[in-house]
């Protein structure tokens, strides 16, 4: 088995709040921080996700600017680090950020955001549509394991913009009603906003400096099917040779992995190829599926960064929250999923799936060392 990257340090900004333990505890009590938020456009539907900490901010890049650079700082200090740290790579990853209502570059709000932060590196910045924060905690753990660098601070920021509620009700992947993840009566996704970072570290490094020890990434998996630029491979080889890529990369077999925070978005598509692979790779009577896009929106480049957070709690509270408005799972799905309330889940690895528009397909394998919780 390989040793694996060790998380120190978390921090989000939700449309449920911002603290840790806080937001856990409202999205296992069933809760949505989706609502109408008013446009002066026509789109599909009015309902979204936003992040109460910005939404009184009209301009889309402040509002892209504020998350990252309150989550930048809230996730040195939840790791004990000092933001000047010179020994830090932040890695940041968006979908499109403000980009499409402002035309601004796509690493150029990163560069500010990590000025104001105090950090006086250049941080790098990954953009993948929705596995951007995936892949940026990816290249965080292929950094450390290369020995380029000892701690990291990972993942993304993502916000809602007009186009992007355009967009998506142009594309027809917004839904008409509400997410509803894998259930019979499932139309489209809701979109969200959010930011989502870790901090990873080498454990000699952690070691030396004493650090608190979170869950540890024993690896990474990622593909991509060439397909299209929205709609996935029907078949899913893409996303099964993630799955695959990334247990192959942890050391780690399909029965070790206890509970899987899977993309979920309830577009009828994804949501079958996403069933299919799962099961095709962990068998019908795996581990336990949970998702929170119900309950955060989609957060596009965000969504990696929020979802690990959320795999790593739900193996450290040995719980996984209901899937916010799944209620007729439909007959194709047989591994278990919370429906309506929240779930324990037994000892095991938790594996975190992010499936992007253009094909990107990345997952993350989490544990908690030394059998903790």
């Amino acid at each position: 088995m390989v040793s694996g990257t060790l998380v120190t340090g978390m921090a989000w900004h939700t449309p449920l709040g911002d603290d840790l333990d806080g937001v856990w505890a409202r999205l296992c009590a069933g809760e949505t921080g989706v609502a109408p938020v008013p446009s002066a456009h026509r789109l599909r539907s009015d309902l979204a996700a936003t992040v109460p900490a910005v939404a009184s901010l009209a301009d889309p890049v402040r509002r892209q600017h504020v998350l990252a650079v309150t989550t930048l700082r809230a996730v040195f200090e939840n790791a004990g680090l000092h933001p000047a740290d010179p020994d830090v790579t932040v890695v940041l990853g968006t979908s499109f950020g403000a980009t499409l209502d402002a035309r601004v570059p796509l690493s150029g709000w990163a560069e500010r955001a990590a000025e104001e932060a105090g950090h006086p590196m250049r941080p790098l910045t990954v953009t993948t549509a929705c596995s951007a924060a995936s892949d940026s905690v990816a290249v965080a753990h292929a950094l450390i394991r290369s020995g380029h660098s000892r701690i990291c601070v990972a993942g993304g920021v993502d916000v809602i913009t007009d186009a992007k509620r355009l967009g998506h009700t142009a594309l027809g992947t917004m839904s008409p009603t509400s997410t509803r993840a894998f259930d019979r009566a499932h139309d489209g996704m809701t979109l969200g906003e959010g930011a989502g970072l870790l901090v990873l570290e080498s454990e000699e490094s952690a070691a030396q400096r004493g650090a608190r020890v979170l869950a540890r990434l024993r690896g990474t998996g990622a593909a991509n099917d060439a397909s299209g630029l929205t709609a996935p491979d029907t078949s899913g080889a893409s996303v099964k040779a993630a799955l695959r890529r990334c247990l192959a990369a942890a050391g780690s077999t399909p029965q070790d992995v206890a509970v899987v925070n899977v993309h979920g978005t309830g577009t009828p598509l994804n949501d079958s190829v996403e069933i299919s692979s799962l099961q095709d790779v962990f068998g019908t009577r795996g581990p336990t599926l949970f998702g929170t896009k119900g309950a955060f929106g989609h957060s596009l480049g965000a969504t990696g960064g929020i979802e690990a957070i959320a795999t790593v709690l739900a193996l450290r509270n040995g719980v996984v929250p209901p899937v916010h408005g799944l209620r007729d799972p439909v007959p194709e799905l047989t591994l278990p999923v919370p429906i309506r309330r929240a779930r324990p889940i037994g000892r095991g690895a938790g594996m975190s799936v992010t499936l992007g528009f253009g094909g990107f397909d990345t997952c993350l394998l989490f544990d908690l060392p030394g059998g903790d919780r």
